[in-house]
């Protein structure tokens, strides 16, 4: 066969076969465990899905009760680890630059302190933090009765930190309206101020501007519409507090250790990115007569970002897959409530197991994806 000299065939034929094989590999996996499922009696489909779960969560953002399904209780696990990504992310980020520039400090003590913070944590076990959070900090406060009150409004005790509620009122839509407002316009002007140096070479005080409006636009709603929100602060009733938000324990610890843990490779990050910007560029922005700060604002963190995004996606990947630690200090997330109580009580191992995968990886393919496209367009671009 002539044709088959040709190496694009082969590789073609070859690659064929290969596809094949792993096809009728996974198959006949499928298969085998599809038959031992029905042989033991183990539920092959999704049936319990719509089941009743029969079971409580204590924390739900959604409405879930005991009579609620399977299907619901996926979604409130579901919702309860994006609560921990949305919260752990930006404070992890906040901390991991703040003690990555204080490693770079001038400041003898300052750096020293950045440097045992990191030395420590990134060399002690996360799930040992997470105990330690929850069992020797949070679990060692008050009780109730004992809580400790800060300004009368806050209060925190071994059952979670209370935080006044915010009850909507009639100026409320104004207010949420205006904060919109505020943070379009400090875009376009921030937008528009770009061009305008670009075009001439002429800064604007954008950053000064936005905080202006972010503030102002909804102070002035506050003025009149007269106090759009009121708040309900938690009181003691019984042995416990009523009333109010309250932050779990199990969240504070779980977001506590996350944020640490994972703030400590950031800073790393940070060091190192800042530390390849060439000395150059900084001797550059002084000759320039730009201060210390300004100069770190203007030249060399915009460049050191091309170095740290790469590997900050890692650690943000990082810290919403650790997050499934939760079940170790009791959280609800969930692998706590899909792959822990909704298994035992369904026995579908294969579909539980296979969904819960599935959303991990959509979970991480969706925050590379974004940090990905940050990078994209932040890039060194060959000319």
């Amino acid at each position: 066969m002539t044709f088959f000299n040709d190496p694009r065939v082969r590789a073609v034929v070859y690659q064929g076969l290969l596809v094949a094989a792993l096809g009728a590999l996974l198959l006949g996996g499928v298969y085998n465990a599809y038959v031992n499922m029905q042989a033991r009696g183990i539920p092959t489909g999704f049936g319990f899905w719509s089941q009743v779960a029969g079971f409580n969560i204590n924390l739900h953002l959604i409405p879930y009760s005991a009579v609620s399904t399977y299907g619901q209780a996926f979604w409130v696990g579901l919702i309860n680890t994006l609560l921990v990504a949305a919260i752990g992310i930006p404070l992890a980020t906040l901390l991991g630059f703040a003690v990555g520039v204080a490693r770079l400090s001038p400041n003898w003590l300052l750096s020293r302190s950045a440097r045992i913070y990191t030395d420590v944590l990134r060399n002690t076990p996360l799930l040992l933090q997470l105990l330690f959070w929850y069992n020797a900090v949070l679990k060692a406060l008050p009780g109730p009765r004992q809580s400790i009150a800060l300004g009368g409004a806050v209060f925190l005790n071994n059952r979670g930190l209370y935080l006044p509620a915010p009850i909507p009122q009639a100026g409320a839509p104004w207010f949420v309206a205006s904060m919109i407002a505020a943070v379009v316009l400090a875009l376009l002007y921030r937008r528009r101020a770009r061009i305008v140096q670009a075009l001439t070479g002429a800064q604007s005080p954008s950053g000064r501007v936005a905080l202006a409006l972010v503030v102002g636009l909804p102070a002035l709603a506050v003025v009149a519409t007269d106090a759009p929100f009121d708040f309900e602060v938690a009181t003691l009733s019984g042995f416990n507090l009523k009333g109010g938000v309250q932050v779990i324990p199990e969240l504070a610890a779980l977001v506590f250790g996350l944020v640490t843990f994972t703030a400590a490779f950031i800073a790393e990050i940070v060091r190192a990115g800042v530390q390849a910007v060439s000395r150059g560029q900084v001797e550059a922005a002084a000759a320039l007569g730009l201060h210390r700060g300004l100069a770190n604002r203007l030249v060399v963190v915009p460049q050191a970002m091309r170095l740290i995004v790469p590997p900050l996606t890692s650690q943000y990947l990082n810290l919403v897959k650790n997050s499934s630690l939760a079940v170790f200090v009791g959280y609800p997330d969930l692998v706590q409530i899909f792959a822990g109580t909704v298994l035992n009580q369904t026995q579908a191992a294969v579909q539980v197991m296979a969904i819960t995968m599935g959303v991990y990886l959509a979970l991480s393919l969706a925050v590379a994806a974004a940090l990905n496209a940050y990078n994209a367009r932040y890039a060194l671009k060959e000319r």
